[in-house]
């Protein structure tokens, strides 16, 4: 019995470190083909940026006057099939799509944690026309779990400091970040949460494709919600509601007022977000997080706000 008992303990060992074993090789060939080895795929050394300082600097010069035009849809689906191909670990085969439609890819490495990024970015953001689409940072180091949107950046000021930092907060995350002021363009066409047609939504879908949960950033003026720090919500979805009462206890016990909106009527609610429809329709979480602007104008608020997002993206 003792001898029965003892290779059943040796063969669980071995399953178990097996297991781990074929865990790892998978993790590294990740890492491998997507670059996160210290250098890009032409054996370039990525350079070394503060990532959240790049992403603001990016946005610095975003306007309700700015350039903005409308993609195509073999654009729109171009960038986000790119992405689906970084996602899968082949950057060389994303490359020509994305030089196609006057994209470029970047790895980067961030100084304040070490990790690597791609970087998708629109080459006319550099010109006298930039087109104001997006752009994308994927992390290199891990898996791919989670993404964080941010559709209004500085129309809804400071978001793009909260998702940049959502993003280096956890690993495994994508940041889609639209890349023009909501009221850029003609007729509310830049307004990325609303809008299907633009390369924003795009890369959003894809993500909901592959079933990636997704964390999207918003902020109100104080007096749109009175008394309320943060309004959280799972737009027109379901899927997202455990992550949901995760994360607003999560932003309760860093004592910010949350009105919950799967327990009362709230304002901003974001049942007409697109991104949010259709993570409704693929079953998967998406939370929609309202902030208010107090919150964002404090840099100690803004690290609260960000460790209590990363009880959900943690995980």
């Amino acid at each position: 019995m003792a001898k029965v008992r003892a290779k059943a303990i040796t063969v669980a060992a071995v399953t178990v470190a097996f297991g781990l074993l074929v865990a790892a090789l998978s993790t590294y060939t990740i890492a491998r083909s997507s670059g996160d080895n210290g250098r890009t795929s032409d054996g370039a050394r990525a350079p070394e940026v503060p990532l959240e300082r790049r992403i603001t600097d990016f946005t610095a010069g975003f306007a309700p006057d700015g350039d903005y035009r409308e993609p195509r849809r073999a654009e729109r689906r171009d960038v986000a099939d790119a992405v689906g191909l970084i996602l899968d670990g082949h950057p060389d085969r994303a490359r020509p799509l994305l030089a196609d439609v006057g994209f470029r890819l970047r790895t980067l490495t961030d100084t304040g944690t070490g990790r690597r990024y791609a970087e998708l970015s629109d080459r006319t953001a550099d010109g006298p026309d930039p087109r104001g689409w997006a752009r994308v940072y994927v992390d290199l180091s891990t898996a791919v779990r989670w993404s964080v949107q941010v559709p209004h950046p500085v129309s809804d000021a400071d978001t793009e400091r909260l998702g940049a930092r959502v993003l280096l907060d956890s690993p495994g995350g994508v940041l889609v970040l639209a890349g023009a002021h909501r009221r850029a363009g003609e007729d509310d066409a830049a307004d990325a949460a609303h809008r299907t047609d633009s390369v924003f939504d795009a890369v959003c879908d894809e993500l909901a494709r592959r079933r990636l949960p997704g964390v999207q950033i918003h902020g109100f003026a104080d007096d749109s919600v009175p008394g309320r720090d943060v309004v959280a919500s799972t737009g027109e979805g379901r899927a997202g509601r455990p992550d949901a009462r995760r994360l607003a206890a999560a932003l309760t016990a860093r004592h910010f007022s949350v009105c919950r909106a799967w327990a009362r009527d709230c304002p901003l609610e974001g049942r007409d977000n697109v991104q949010g429809r259709r993570a409704a329709t693929e079953h998967v979480p998406f939370l929609h997080i309202e902030f208010a602007r107090s919150v964002r104008a404090s840099d100690g608020q803004i690290r609260n706000a960000v460790a209590a997002i990363g009880t959900v993206t943690g995980r």
